[in-house]
């Protein structure tokens, strides 16, 4: 018994862990090497005085690589250094740099899939060396930072030895991307959260909960009902998690990604989540073949131990999938690519959720008395759930859509589809409602004013109104009264034309981030008043064709970045007169941003 509590603990202050971890791979320090007034003997300067090494360390996180100093044209931006001199005294001269600098760190060669070209770069532990006059140093590197499912934007860090070796962040914002770039579309948080959520409410699915109560009293009446019911709880979240972990192996967490943005993939989405809608709906059962769950309970009936209760979890998660089927599979669906752990962490939530009846019930079997039995409330309760799986299904649709060009749902239908739906929730759930108990009766009415309230909430969408609570779902909102041009050489052209400014933003038709800036930032009435003043030039990077990827290449090339969203100020001769903007929900942060043009 103690056995398991430990386990359950180690694994919560593991996901704990993880959860929390802050995107910032790549960690920079600075000393010197004093090499004892020793002579420098280098090309640069034939009497040289004596000098110092000044190390500058970089610690590279496990599964991130960082570009080497020499780049073909095209690719990432490569490391390089610059340097200012503290000065030793009050009376000496800056430092003076004697030759390059240099690292002996082995190098890598490979096929990088993020810029389709071959790349060197580091891993690991890369310590560079500069040789200088004597003095305390400031340095400046500027380098980009990716692994195999994103790439950061280039960042700059300050380092200063007499900061005893700490650097300093400073100018270029964080790249928190989407979709093409997009581990930060869903942090890893909230895809545990999104997977508690989703194993709370398979519990009450008609699968799930009639199952609970059998299972607990087998486990009191064998004896020892505590301590099966936890291992029991243990054995479902190895199941789920190692269905995650085995999902990231066979793909790998660059393949994720490319399938959550591919157009294709997105209307195979689509249709998986209308299916698994229709079949809540009850249109049909979505099952395993029956002998999978035959001969796992067989296997739990000639087995004993720890082992007899997997199997007996197995034959759960088989009979089961009817209803946590469409559960899982739209959860999977939001945690692909978002990162190499996130389907294991989704799935992580959703097992701890479901395995936890099935121990609070072991250790309090007086609750089994008081909780509801099984009946037709559980089938109301997959009906509703096939109402938000079809409303989440359309946000699938638009991806595809928008990739394509069709323009088949734009943002006024999408609206006006969500509205159909969740109206048509509230009638179902107001159907019949005066033929059962009080309880049932209240929490009917309770759903059906969310229901019909999301409904009005979304109406004055249709006339413009930003509808933030959707902005991550509904297809971008278009700026009013502006002309946004989608082609980089027209809007450069028309900004030389009227001398203005241009707010150059790389989007993505599938980036969630994206709609939330629109939502949040662009739509703000004060931004918009700023933005007055600019050319503003929106570039698609992942729509289909070759201008998607003419705009993917644009940015790569003249900013060494593909995180999207992604802003940029230009002059309009086509100059930088801003470090990229990244994403923030902050409208004030972004004016002020803004603020640097003028």
């Amino acid at each position: 018994m103690r056995r398991s509590i430990a386990i359950i603990c180690a694994m919560t202050m593991t996901i704990s862990c993880v959860v929390a971890q802050i995107i910032e791979p790549i960690h920079w320090s600075i000393e010197i090497n004093d090499l004892n007034d020793t002579i420098c003997d280098v090309q640069e300067c034939a009497a040289a005085p004596p000098c110092q090494e000044v190390l500058i360390k970089a610690q590279i996180d496990e599964g991130w690589h960082l570009y080497s100093q020499s780049i073909p044209e095209g690719g990432p931006i490569a490391t390089s250094f610059s340097y200012e001199g503290a000065q030793a005294s009050e009376t000496s001269a800056d430092i003076t740099l004697y030759g390059t600098t240099t690292t002996d760190a082995p190098l890598i060669s490979a096929y990088d899939e993020n810029f389709e070209m071959l790349l060197s770069y580091y891993e690991g532990t890369v310590v560079f060396r500069q040789l200088t006059s004597k003095g305390d140093v400031s340095a400046t590197v500027r380098y980009m930072a990716c692994n195999d499912a994103m790439c950061l934007p280039p960042t700059e860090e300050k380092l200063n030895t007499k900061d005893e070796g700490q650097g300093t962040k400073y100018d270029v914002p964080s790249a928190e991307s989407a979709d093409n770039s997009q581990s930060g579309d869903r942090s890893l948080l909230t895809i545990f959260l999104l997977g508690l959520l989703g194993g709370l409410l398979a519990i009450f699915t008609p699968c799930v909960w009639p199952i609970i109560p059998m299972t607990v009293s087998f486990f009191i009446k064998r004896g020892g009902g505590l301590r099966s019911a936890m291992l029991y709880g243990i054995a479902i979240i190895i199941i789920y998690v190692g269905l995650g972990l085995l999902l990231t192996v066979i793909f790998g967490a660059s393949a994720l990604n490319s399938l959550s943005t591919n157009a294709i993939v997105n209307l195979v989405f689509f249709a998986i989540l209308v299916i698994f809608a229709l079949s809540f709906f009850g249109l049909f059962e979505i099952t395993l073949p029956s002998s999978w769950s035959t001969h796992f309970d067989n296997r739990a009936s000639s087995a004993t131990g720890f082992l007899s209760i997997l199997f007996m979890a197995f034959t759960l998660v088989i009979v089961s999938f009817s209803c946590t089927g469409p559960i899982i599979g739209t959860l999977l669906v939001e945690a692909a690519g978002k990162s190499l752990l996130a389907p294991a962490i989704g799935m992580l939530g959703f097992a701890i959720a479901l395995a936890l009846p099935f121990s609070l019930f072991a250790m309090f079997p007086e609750w089994l008395k008081k909780a509801p039995r099984s009946g037709d409330w559980m089938q109301s309760f997959k009906v509703v759930l096939a109402f938000i799986e079809l409303a989440l299904s359309l946000k699938f649709l638009s991806v595809a859509d928008m990739a394509y060009g069709w323009g088949i749902l734009p943002r006024w239908l999408f609206l006006t589809l969500w509205i159909i739906i969740f109206l048509a929730m509230g009638i179902y759930l107001l159907v019949g409602i005066k033929k059962i108990s009080t309880t049932r009766k209240v929490i009917r009415i309770v759903l059906i004013i969310a229901s019909w309230g999301f409904a009005a909430y979304l109406i004055p969408g249709l006339w413009g109104a930003p509808v933030k609570v959707v902005s991550a779902f509904a297809p971008p909102m278009p700026i009013e009264g502006r002309e946004v041009f989608s082609d980089f050489d027209e809007g450069m052209a028309y900004a030389r034309q009227e001398g203005k400014p241009v707010l150059l933003d790389f989007s993505g038709v599938g980036c969630v981030n994206c709609r939330k800036m629109e939502a949040y930032v662009l739509a703000d009435t004060a931004v918009q008043a700023r933005l007055k003043n600019y050319v503003l030039i929106e570039l698609y990077v992942d729509i289909k064709g070759g201008e998607g990827e003419k705009n993917s290449r644009l940015q790569r090339e003249m900013f060494g970045a593909n995180a999207q969203p992604y802003y940029i100020q230009l002059s309009p001769n086509g100059d930088k007169i801003s470090e990229p903007y990244a994403f923030s929900t902050n409208p004030q942060a972004f004016i002020e941003w803004l603020k640097i043009s003028n």
